[in-house]
């Protein structure tokens, strides 16, 4: 059986079919994602719009050293993930999994820089409620928005390297080929949570050192 048949599923007759399906399914699933985050986000400006004063306080404690780090693993991973879907056209199976291995421990290494923030945000009392480390009472819409949207995202990245690990499996005992249409859509999936992140440090860690 050659790759290219073996990279057809079931009940798409040809790999061409297949990938407009693929990637028809990953955008509709994607719109959704948008209009999701979207409405966090228009929360957040509303709020913001309300408390100007208040958000860029509220701002100006969260850890841009952490915030910049993320952004740069993500970056990378962005990069790492492109060439892995730009191997898997060539066929370079080795290629592919290797790249598709880095963006995983470029995953793994965001998670990890995101829980020592976490802790060092809970250490000066930065979650909202009793105990608060701020006085001015809108700045805990700040940082309740923050835990909420920032928690959120994570929990994508972390659906994101789920399913790169187990592409990465499947590649490896060569379940299915390395050019078959799931590394499409992997990819774009991934460059959306990116995106993502790349809106939120603008947003959270930046507006207050403007």
């Amino acid at each position: 059986m050659s790759e290219v048949s073996r990279a057809v599923q079931e009940p798409w007759p040809d790999l061409a079919t297949q990938r407009e399906g693929v990637g028809l399914g990953i955008w509709a699933f994607l719109a959704s994602e948008v209009l999701f985050f979207g409405a966090l986000l228009t929360t957040y400006a509303v709020y913001r719009g309300f408390n100007p004063a208040a958000f860029r306080a509220a701002a100006s404690h969260t850890e841009i050293f952490y915030g910049t780090i993320n952004t740069v693993l993500l970056l990378t991973s962005s990069v790492t993930m492109t060439i892995a879907l730009r191997a898997s056209e060539a066929r370079l199976r080795a290629t592919t999994i290797n790249a598709l291995v880095l963006t995983l421990a470029l995953g793994l290494g965001f998670l990890a820089c995101k829980g020592l923030e976490y802790h060092d945000d809970v250490v000066q009392g930065l979650v909202p409620g009793a105990g608060f480390a701020l006085h001015d009472p809108p700045t805990q819409l700040f940082w309740m928005l923050y835990w909420i949207i920032t928690g959120i995202h994570a929990i994508h990245l972390s659906a994101g390297i789920l399913v790169v690990a187990v592409v990465v499996v499947l590649f490896r005992r060569d379940v299915i080929p390395v050019q078959d249409s799931t590394m499409e859509g992997v990819a774009t999936y991934w460059h959306f949570v990116d995106a993502v992140w790349i809106l939120l440090y603008a947003l959270i860690y930046l507006v207050g050192r403007a």
